[in-house]
């Protein structure tokens, strides 16, 4: 079956569920998508699971300007192929916050590569959806360890007032403190940071969850 025939039969399955009061009530940061159905996210995940790991159907759903497809693709893609320079095909589609989520939670998180994806996506002057993405995706990914620290406060660093950028730490340094060997390096992290917004965001966010913890 080709690429055009699955997408447009994926395509009626995801018009099925279609919602309305999903697509009113969305909220994310960056650019609106060309068309949208409102279907949920977890609905879409589990039509994406049923399409098996294919790249090649996974970047020609992510080149349509739908929602769903868009997300789906983040599922459908193949983790083993995304080391840092494929990984530049998904970074630059994002449009929004909330596909740098699902690129996170779907792909990201479970790639082998994470580490060179990380270090790429984390550089000065990358944009913020990558660098959200990475941060989200290493916070999801079992190789997460507390070598990926200074690219995050170099990341911080050079984004002193970027809300995305202190959600992503947060969610990666909060996933580190879990593990009790990491938690002095976390606590040390969270003490060296310069003043800044994005810095001031990540100390008064990790106060409670270390508090809590």
């Amino acid at each position: 079956m080709d690429y055009t025939v699955r997408m447009l039969r994926l395509l009626g399955d995801l018009r099925r569920e279609r919602n309305g009061a999903v697509a009113d009530a969305m909220r994310f940061y960056g650019r609106p998508y060309g068309l949208n159905y409102g279907v949920s996210l977890p609905t879409v995940r589990r039509l994406a699971q049923a399409e098996g790991t294919d790249d090649g159907f996974a970047r020609y759903l992510y080149a349509q300007d739908v929602r769903e497809l868009k997300l789906a693709a983040c599922g459908i893609a193949d983790p083993a192929a995304t080391d840092a320079p494929e990984a530049e095909f998904w970074g630059a589609g994002l449009l929004n916050s909330e596909m740098a989520e699902e690129l996170a939670f779907a792909l990201l998180s479970r790639t082998e590569r994470i580490a060179e994806v990380f270090g790429a996506w984390t550089k000065e002057g990358r944009p913020a959806l990558q660098r959200y993405a990475a941060l989200l995706g290493a916070a999801r990914n079992p190789k997460l360890t507390t070598a990926f620290l200074p690219a995050v406060a170099g990341a911080v660093r050079c984004n002193p007032d970027d809300r995305l950028t202190a959600r992503g730490a947060v969610a990666l340094l909060e996933k580190l403190y879990e593990n009790e060997e990491n938690r002095d390096a976390v606590i040390r992290f969270v003490g060296s940071l310069d003043a800044s917004p994005s810095a001031d965001s990540i100390r008064e966010e990790m106060a409670w969850r270390m508090e809590v913890q």
